[in-house]
């Protein structure tokens, strides 16, 4: 199977399954379209009123080259073949330490951080038997990992002190390594705080949607005041006292903002490097939301996006943008790529009260609830649905160019818009196409110098 595209005026070919990237000239792209479906012979015939026999005959021979050596029309090598993994290992955490938030942000697919649910904290004890839950889960798995989450997770800063006391100390005595993130809205992230998260080498996702208007207009404080000044002011002064190290800045776009590419360069031109500008996940029919409409504009927006990208990086400026990170020499191993993130067996999220979810998406839904931290999973029948439920289990992903670097997409955006989560949530696919294209073509460029 093989993609192809132009981007930019430049002609590539993706060979889905081997994950080689080629820059091919006009002649080469006619041929690909036949080879596999007419003799040499007929293609000659085909293309020889455009193009000459030394130059056809020359093309085929680097095409049959290609095939020969797996590089172009390569087959793929799991499929009807694949079997996931019979245990069921857990290999890292969500913890919700608060359903609650100082923010209300409009577009919150959490219910303002409820998760549909009354406000509460984590308590100390669940907290507690959540990080022995995960040791004693991660089987022989060495590297376990920690997002504390909300809500607001500063909020229960106090709680997440102790954890990361605790969660070393456990992971000490059973011979593993724990690595922490937080993931904040930054309101409360003062010098106290950020103190202690460099101490603690804890890595942060700090909440910023772009320019002040349209971070302003969603994210906003319960008396309707923005948040803007005071998100950025407490950001910039904690990446300086870490050196700008460790951190994504994470936004989302809305209706409100289609010409997004537009806040990407105003955090990079704040000295940030480190961006993800993600979808709104919201249901439809709401101000904010995207719509089918709305697919062609954001695809250019990602192309602008590449373009300001690829000039800062001719200038000797390199932005880090989460959604263009590919890596077609050492990505991850095929069969991460089939399973994706790993959610409702490698991943799970837990509730203030303890409540296990496939990840914080699920969370508060009761007919996604898998056990609890003190009694372990209960509803195996879902830990073995989500884990069996890859690249192969997914009709519309089997035949897709996209599939080894989406994984078949979002389960909880699969679920929550089409009721499945074998059939994968079409804008998504549209939108993750769109950015693999423009990865594609900025790989091509990884290796630019620096300026002068």
């Amino acid at each position: 199977m093989i993609h192809k595209f132009i981007f930019n005026g430049t002609r590539m070919v993706l060979d889905v399954h081997s994950g080689s990237l080629h820059v091919v000239d006009e002649l080469a792209w006619d041929l690909l379209d036949d080879y596999c479906s007419l003799p040499e012979e007929e293609l000659l015939k085909r293309h020889g009123s455009r193009y000459g026999p030394g130059e056809l005959a020359e093309a085929l021979e680097e095409i049959r080259d290609l095939v020969e050596n797996k590089m172009l029309f390569s087959p793929d090598p799991l499929e009807g073949r694949y079997t996931p993994p019979g245990e069921i290992v857990v290999k890292a955490l969500c913890l919700h330490l608060a359903h609650d938030c100082n923010l209300r942000c409009r577009y919150c697919f959490a219910g303002q951080g409820k998760f549909g649910g009354s406000p509460g904290l984590m308590p100390p004890g669940v907290g507690k038997r959540a990080l022995e839950f995960l040791i004693e889960a991660s089987g022989p798995r060495r590297h376990v990992e920690v997002d504390f989450f909300g809500g607001e997770p500063l909020l229960n800063f106090s709680v997440l002190e102790m954890l990361v006391e605790y969660g070393r100390e456990l992971a000490r005595e059973r011979g593993k390594e724990i690595k922490f993130t937080v993931t904040t809205n930054a309101v409360l992230l003062d010098r106290r705080i950020g103190d202690f998260l460099n101490r603690n080498g804890i890595s942060v996702i700090l909440s910023l949607d772009g320019r002040p208007g349209v971070h302003d207009a969603m994210r906003v404080f319960p008396d309707g005041r923005g948040s803007h000044s005071i998100v950025l002011k407490n950001i910039k002064s904690f990446l300086e006292s870490r050196n700008y190290r460790d951190y994504y800045i994470r936004g989302t776009y809305t209706a409100a903002n289609p010409d997004f590419s537009r806040d990407i360069e105003y955090l990079a031109s704040l000295g940030f490097d480190n961006i993800s500008l993600e979808p709104v996940v919201s249901a439809p029919g709401e101000a904010c939301a995207l719509k089918a409409d709305d697919l062609e504009e954001i695809a250019m927006q990602y192309e602008d996006i590449a373009g300001l990208i690829l000039k800062m990086r001719k200038e000797g400026r390199r932005i880090n943008f989460f959604h263009f990170n590919i890596d077609l020499d050492g990505g991850p191993c095929l069969p991460k790529r089939l399973s994706g993130c790993g959610a409702g067996h490698q991943y799970l999220a837990v509730d203030p009260a303890g409540v296990l979810y496939p990840c914080h998406q699920f969370a508060g839904r009761e007919e996604f609830a898998m056990g609890d931290v003190h009694s372990g999973i209960h509803r195996w029948d879902l830990a073995n649905l989500f884990k069996n439920t890859h690249l192969y289990r997914k009709e519309e992903c089997v035949g897709c160019w996209a599939k080894f670097f989406c994984s078949g997409g979002c389960h909880a955006a699969a679920y929550l818009y089409g009721g499945s989560l074998e059939k994968p949530y079409r804008p998504g696919c549209v939108l993750t196409k769109k950015r693999l294209e423009c990865a594609l073509y900025l790989s091509l460029w990884k290796d630019q110098p620096a300026a002068e």
